[in-house]
């Protein structure tokens, strides 16, 4: 599948990989500043952002997926960083294509499974009939009953698109909800994987808890794990400033 990207800067390639109901412009503003050390590569996932939609989906072809765009754009061994289900691609990637990648960066997940916690978002955002809808807050006033929080609404709104006057979803949100448990799985199982590795979680998170410390060690040898107190599992967008300073001196940018 050709997957939808955006570059900026120039130098070794950095790939940023998005998490769940995500997309490449969640990235824009660190991309920006990483962009004075790297060439910075945006990516949507399949069934995100401007990238193709499929009724399939799971790790192994999304790996695939982001072979063929390195192929695309003729990189033979890049840097990567994943958020989320984006880190546990990532975590593929290197299993299956180690030698095209110099350093991973994996943000605020594990290689493990992961039980459910987006049920309810799907159904909330499958029961919304858009074609009711003109404008963005008319959607969020409906989500509201379900989704509680006004940043997840936000989040999840930032998918919301026009095509001939008439909003629609840009995420494939029935393909979503159909392979989740595929996302939700374990990933690298049984592997030894030595390429150099920062695994940055939320110290609010939930995502990496003390006991993955060891799975995480026994998967990635040549690995480290760095906490950021003061953040959640969107650990860049709650402290850019010190997620930054850590990819940079992870990546030896500075």
């Amino acid at each position: 599948m050709k997957l939808s990207y955006q570059i900026i800067g120039s130098g070794q390639p950095l790939i940023i990989l998005h998490g769940l109901f995500g997309s490449s412009d969640n990235w824009r503003g660190l991309a920006k500043h990483l962009s004075q050390y790297a060439q910075v590569i945006t990516v949507d996932l399949r069934n995100h952002g401007r990238s193709p939609h499929s009724t399939r989906q799971n790790y192994q072809l999304m790996a695939d997926d982001l072979a063929e765009l390195l192929d695309e754009l003729m990189l033979k061994k890049v840097d990567i960083i994943g958020h989320s289900i984006g880190g546990k691609m990532a975590m593929v990637f290197s299993q299956y294509h180690p030698e095209r990648i110099n350093k991973l960066l994996v943000v605020d997940i594990a290689p493990r499974a992961y039980a459910d916690e987006h049920s309810t978002i799907f159904k909330a955002l499958l029961s919304v009939e858009l074609s009711r809808y003109k404008k963005r807050s008319e959607v969020d006033a409906v989500l509201s009953s379900s989704i509680l929080e006004k940043t997840v609404r936000q989040f999840l709104l930032m998918n919301l698109d026009t095509l001939n006057d008439q909003l629609v979803w840009r995420i494939n949100v029935q393909a979503l909800f159909d392979n989740y448990h595929h996302l939700m799985a374990p990933v690298c199982q049984n592997q030894q994987i030595t390429i150099s590795s920062c695994f940055i979680r939320g110290g609010r998170s939930p995502y990496i808890k003390s006991e993955d410390e060891i799975l995480i060690k026994t998967v990635f040898l040549n690995s480290q794990i760095v906490t950021i107190d003061q953040a959640g599992h969107w650990v860049h967008a709650e402290q850019p400033q010190e997620f930054l300073q850590r990819t940079i001196t992870f990546f030896n940018y500075d």
